[in-house]
């Protein structure tokens, strides 16, 4: 068994599967296969649990100081400064993204590890809470939550684990971490860092394999305290409905439909045209709009349509696919065939529905599973592609002519992941905002993100939230310690 092979990770030590069963890892560039993973099972999922339960209930990671977990997290943060070519271009290889987003990718790991190290830090020692007596010292503390298990997915394999594991460490917890089996080879990376950076063993532990084995033993598992999940909505419900019989935390990101509203006085200027549609651009395409948070619905004012999109579609045209390390590539290859076969069908039937092709709309000749950027034009909320997530580089076009209508078609989804709001308008750029059921609005930008602000959405977009205060929340309980200066005998009962 290779190296390359052992990519299971329990208690400290690397391993093959316990069946033996590998999988093969493909490059969806030209569809070869790059990379051979262990294709673990319930065995080794059970494994995982087993070392990370020991590692929490009698392991010192979960009674270390503030200050030397924050410590770790530090060190990884800089060993993935040192590591960043290497990484970045692996990220590119596997998940099919250009090598700067690949770049772009480590720097925002790097980043959340070392603003949870900071949050952790700059906490205090617990909640007092004024009991009315100086007879009682009241405080509200917070703990690990245990043993987590952490899934996550295939378009952002490493920025997801990092999400997870950054706060789950923060807060003393173990985990299991079950990387998406189409893109697994940068987490196993991330979890070589963490040894390297001293790590006690067992608090770490990774299993490569398939959701409906894997993620399903992980949700349904007796001793894992808390599932985190990123993933589809299909998935999403399946993974709560495994959690709900031994009643563990679970916090969900599910995806989103998002909304890019255009209102015809942002494009007032030649700069403003120029900025609005080039963001729209990429909001859509970026990684070939396999983001959770892409804008991949435009609702442009109807006075604006025929410009807007006419400029769109041409510069669409011309964007450039390659391989992620191709020089000039701006568009890299959706992850899997059966990505490229999914966007195919949603394109064909959003014409079959009676939207009209502006641009794209087919794959190009070549190895690969490459798909031009497609912009669909006179849409409407009865098509299939407006209402689901694709997940390629699909963008569609609706219309409004009030301010009143804009809101109403944004929020007319049943998901509420992100969205963004173009205006020069400040008071409606406010209005608008407020009135978007999303969970980050932005206003005349699109896609940014902060560690330190809280990450998440509305409706089917998911449960809980991921970075901030609140992503670190995710992995503690609160304890109520409530202590009596001056006891005495209550003499409740006469005795």
């Amino acid at each position: 068994m290779s190296a390359a092979q052992q990519t299971i990770h329990v208690g400290g030590e690397w391993r093959p599967a316990v069946s033996g069963a590998t999988r093969d890892i493909i490059d969806p560039a030209d569809a070869s296969v790059f990379a051979v993973v262990s294709e673990g099972g319930v065995a080794d999922t059970d494994d995982a649990v087993a070392a990370a339960r020991a590692a929490f209930d009698d392991g010192s990671w979960p009674r270390t100081s503030v200050a030397e977990r924050a410590d770790l997290l530090r060190r990884v943060a800089t060993l993935l400064e040192r590591d960043r070519e290497t990484i970045g271009a692996l990220e590119s290889q596997d998940a099919g993204k250009t090598l700067e987003e690949g770049r772009v990718d480590v720097d925002c790991v790097r980043d959340a590890f070392r603003y949870f190290a900071d949050l952790v830090m700059n906490e205090s020692g617990g909640r007092v809470v004024d009991a009315g007596t100086d007879e009682v010292h009241s405080v509200v503390v917070h703990e690990p939550v245990g043993v987590c298990a952490l899934i996550t997915p295939w378009n952002y394999p490493l920025l997801q684990a990092s999400w997870k594991i950054a706060p789950a460490l923060a807060a003393g917890n173990t985990f299991v971490i079950k990387p998406s089996e189409i893109t697994p080879l940068t987490t196993v990376a991330l979890i070589g860092l963490l040894m390297e950076a001293g790590l006690p063993q067992g608090v770490a532990n990774l299993v490569t394999g398939a959701g409906a084995t894997v993620g399903a033993r992980l949700a349904e598992h007796p001793d894992v305290d808390l599932v985190s999940f990123t993933g589809g909505l299909t998935s999403g419900t399946k993974v709560a409905r495994a959690a709900a019989d031994t009643v563990k935390k679970v916090a969900l990101e599910l995806g989103g439909k998002n909304p890019n509203v255009v209102f015809a006085d942002a494009c007032a200027t030649d700069e403003g045209f120029d900025t609005a549609v080039d963001q729209a651009l990429n909001a859509a395409f970026i990684h070939s709009g396999q983001v959770c948070s892409a804008g991949s619905r435009l609702i442009v004012e109807e006075s604006l349509r025929d410009r807007f999109v006419t400029e769109l579609a041409r510069r669409a045209e011309r964007i450039r696919l390659g391989r992620g390390t191709d020089p000039g590539a701006e568009c890299g290859p959706l992850v899997s065939e059966q990505q490229l076969a999914k966007t195919e069908d949603f394109v064909a039937s959003a014409i079959a529905e009676g939207a009209v092709l502006r641009a794209g709309g087919e794959r190009p000749e070549g190895p690969g599973y490459f798909y031009r950027p497609t912009v669909l034009d006179r849409c409407d909320r009865r098509m299939r592609v407006v209402r689901e997530e694709v997940f390629g580089p699909v963008l569609t076009v609706e219309t409004f002519r009030t301010e009143e209508e804009a809101v109403t078609l944004a929020n007319d989804t049943e998901y509420g992941l992100a969205g963004a709001v173009w205006t020069a308008g400040a008071g409606r750029a406010r209005r608008v905002a407020g009135r978007l059921r999303h969970g980050t609005v932005w206003i005349n930008d699109f896609h940014p993100y902060l560690p330190q602000a809280e990450w998440g959405g509305f409706g089917k977009s998911g449960i809980g939230r991921e970075l901030g205060p609140t992503g670190l929340a995710e992995y503690r309980e609160a304890k109520h310690i409530y202590q009596n200066l001056a006891p005495r005998p209550v003499r409740w009962f006469a005795g």
